[in-house]
């Protein structure tokens, strides 16, 4: 079949647009088996198949697309927008995911010189662009499950692969929600395997410094994964309790407000030991942390989540107070000023809470007080104008 012409579509091409744009996966399938339709057929715009999928938010489609055969790298659209741009646009999390697992290419820009991650933070789908920021293929790590070179065993079990490979992709950069990943499977929660799982990373944390195209953010993302690594073994050789003190300590907060004090610490020393001074991200890092006192914004944590993750820094939603999991809609029944995932979250964070919970229960009702002052005056000004008029 010759080449796909932007606009020179059968009629079943034509029929199988009409049915994505319906969804109806069935007769797409039954169109796709014909030999009169071209799966990566092109639109008088040079959108495809797939692009009309993702743009419109249809997953099972996609699939299907993929299934047989389309092009997910195809540039062929009349402003340069590619599937993994429409399917940002469209903010399905679960198709940019599939768009990035089956190849898409992050780096390609549009027509207007715009990356698929900065077209989502463009229309404020920002759970997209933390996903493009934070994809990094199963196969890129499998390369370590494999002997190279004269080495005779590979440099990561495969065993380990797949939970290394969940927290690489974690989106959720707090520092207990990755140790909770790591207590989660039994089979990295060990000093052997967290070893292992640490140099891989710094190998990776390397090639990205040293390869052609330089990848600062990730090389940042897996310089941090490793340094909590490194922490979790040191905590499981010293500490009877096991990770459980490691997370004691990075939930702790001062008695005067609750602030997470070593966390703080924590992160920003993270950050000073990046291996590579010279970086640009390194230097943009230390100048939006380095003259913040302790305790103020912004936090290590929010800079650092929103240089590596994308846009998410701005995004009105409620975070977790202990693992800062997103959506988290449990305040606490006192003081009703902090929020949480889960009741185990709840739970693990009491013992640090519970000395600033009256005092921040106090300081939300002299606020709310002080909030509905102002609201009765402003009444009372606006009916004295009134009163003035007539």
């Amino acid at each position: 079949m010759a080449p796909p012409k932007k606009g020179d579509l059968t009629a079943e091409e034509k029929e199988l647009l009409q049915v994505i744009s319906e969804g109806n996966v069935q007769e797409a399938g039954r169109l796709l088996g014909s030999t009169n339709v071209r799966v990566n057929c092109l639109d008088q715009h040079g959108m495809t198949p797939l692009m009309h999928a993702a743009y419109k938010g249809k997953a099972e489609m996609c699939k299907l697309l993929l299934q047989h055969g389309a092009d997910v790298n195809c540039n062929e659209h009349e402003h340069g927008y590619t599937a993994l741009m429409f399917a940002g646009l469209s903010g399905s999390k679960d198709i940019t995911r599939m768009m990035l697992e089956a190849g898409a290419e992050t780096d390609v820009v549009n027509s207007v010189g715009r990356t698929a991650a900065q077209m989502a933070a463009f229309v404020g789908q920002h759970d997209c662009v933390t996903i493009i920021n934070n994809f990094f293929s199963r196969e890129r790590l499998d390369y370590y499950t494999k002997p190279q070179g004269l080495d005779k065993e590979p440099k990561l079990p495969v065993k380990l692969a797949g939970p290394l490979h969940k927290i690489i992709t974690t989106t959720n950069l707090h520092p207990v929600r990755i140790i909770l990943l790591i207590k989660e499977n039994p089979l990295l929660a060990e000093v052997d395997a967290l070893g292992k799982c640490y140099k891989i990373l710094d190998l990776i944390c390397e090639k990205c410094m040293k390869q052609r195209e330089i990848n600062e953010v990730l090389a940042m993302k897996m310089h941090y994964l490793s340094y909590i690594f490194q922490k979790c073994i040191s905590f499981l050789k010293e500490q009877e309790d096991k990770l459980d003190g490691l997370i004691k300590s990075l939930l702790k907060g001062r008695d005067t407000d609750g602030f997470p004090y070593y966390q703080e610490k924590f992160l920003r020393e993270c950050i000073r030991k990046f291996p590579w001074c010279e970086a640009t991200l390194l230097q943009q890092l230390v100048r939006s942390i380095a003259p913040v006192e302790i305790g103020s914004d912004p936090t290590a944590l929010s800079v650092l989540t929103q240089t590596i993750t994308g846009q998410v820094g701005f995004v009105d939603a409620e975070f977790c107070t202990a693992c800062g999991e997103k959506g988290a809609d449990k305040r606490c029944s006192v003081c009703k000023m902090v929020t949480y995932c889960n009741q185990n979250c709840q739970k693990m964070h009491w013992f640090t809470h519970k000395k600033v919970c009256k005092k921040l229960k106090e300081s939300r009702e002299k606020q709310e007080a002080i909030d509905s002052q102002r609201q009765e005056n402003a009444k009372q000004n606006k009916g004295c104008s009134m009163d003035g008029l007539s």
